[in-house]
């Protein structure tokens, strides 16, 4: 068995937060503190899995990373706290594809720190409110334009045409949510425009949304 083999094998019933810390050390030396300190001080049971899974995601996206810069981050109170923010709202996410984004969440905050703690925050809140409708309903949006346009159309056709599965009254309450979130701007969905103007509907992701939308398209659903 090969050490990549290894990495794919399905936690244990017996498999404990250390054992997990401890192969998360192993693959990045540098990060393994702040998971021992966290995961010692977490009591996840069943769950443990789950926070498994983002953990040896995390060790993956940062396996040929180097930067002074985030070793000397990741010893901070500021990221273990933020880690531990994390690893708890992924302990209790059901779905795989949102675990996925967390993973990517922890990746980038480790290669770019610098944000505000509270903006980090605010992230992780607002993810944790998305369902996976949501997600498909973002992705769905900043679709660039078809090659051939109708003359006219709506925002609510090419939604219809892009989300089939998705019937219009829950693509009009999906998106009333993303308003309040801010993280899209889009409140007029059935108004008739040219076909070009209801296909491109990019504009209607914020700057704040762009963000889930970046980890949406590294984790396709």
């Amino acid at each position: 068995m090969t050490d990549d083999d290894a990495t794919l094998l399905p936690a244990t019933k017996t498999e404990t937060a250390l054992d997990i810390a401890a192969f998360v050390g192993s693959a990045v030396p540098w990060i393994g503190g702040p998971v021992s300190n966290v995961l010692g001080g977490m009591s996840l049971g069943r769950k443990l899995s789950r926070v498994r899974e983002v953990l040896l995601g995390l060790a993956s996206g940062l396996s040929e990373f180097k930067s002074e810069v985030s070793e000397k981050y990741v010893k901070t109170e500021e990221f273990e706290e933020l880690l531990e923010q994390t690893l708890k709202r992924a302990a209790e996410e059901r779905t795989e594809e949102k675990r996925r984004i967390y993973a990517a969440f922890l990746t980038d905050v480790i290669e770019s720190p610098g944000e505000p703690y509270d903006e980090q925050i605010r992230f992780l809140r607002t993810l944790e409110e998305l369902q996976p409708d949501h997600l498909r309903l973002l992705r769905a949006l900043c679709q660039a334009p078809g090659p051939k346009p109708g003359m006219m159309g709506s925002p609510n056709q090419t939604l219809r045409r892009r989300l089939p599965e998705l019937d219009e009254a829950r693509i009009a309450d999906l998106l009333s949510q993303l308003n309040d979130l801010r993280v899209t701007n889009l409140t007029s969905l059935k108004v008739m425009m040219t076909g070009h103007g209801a296909e491109d509907l990019r504009h209607s992701v914020t700057s704040y949304g762009q963000r889930f939308l970046r980890y949406t398209i590294q984790t396709p659903l």
